[in-house]
């Protein structure tokens, strides 16, 4: 049986992307138990009203499919199953009769305000109460820097 490699026998690029992929995939089921056992409100469902409750205005569907992490398809089914709850409305765009703008009811503002809790709480032990504030904006740094390069494009002389 081959054995696992460690930290000092990888290199620090790949170190650093596998731990990134460890701790989304890890800190993301952390919150998705925690939120289906305490609200039976998955994750996906979670992030499309996180960015609603963001919002004082009414949030294009649109806007909502290129903001999330989700498919285009996938906000629409969140959406739909958010709405068959009464935790979001849809209404017509004033702006653009082809499009539809979603906001969160009163009953989803309440759903999502003790959803974001259970989140906080769940997140707590392996997150905010185990990194300092040096830690988080370092890790808000690097989040900027890769999300900015999100279109592919390397710095020059850098490489993956």
């Amino acid at each position: 049986m081959p054995k696992k490699l460690t930290e000092a026998e990888m290199p620090a690029a790949d170190y650093a992307f596998y731990g990134l992929v460890w701790a989304g995939t890890v800190m993301t089921d952390r919150v998705d138990r925690a939120l289906v056992k305490a609200h039976d409100l998955p994750v996906s469902w979670f992030e499309v009203m996180l960015w609603l409750a963001s919002s004082p205005e009414p949030v294009p569907a649109s806007v909502l499919g290129n903001s999330t992490l989700l498919s285009r398809s996938q906000v629409s089914r969140v959406v739909d199953a958010l709405q068959t709850r009464g935790l979001v409305t849809r209404t017509p765009s004033a702006r653009d009769a082809r499009s539809v703008e979603v906001s969160l009811t009163e009953a989803g503002r309440k759903v999502f305000a003790e959803a974001d809790a259970t989140r906080r709480e769940a997140l707590a032990p392996v997150f905010t109460k185990l990194l300092d504030e040096q830690d988080l904006e370092a890790l808000g740094t690097v989040w900027r820097k890769l999300k900015g390069a999100k279109g592919g494009h390397a710095e020059k002389g850098r490489t993956a």
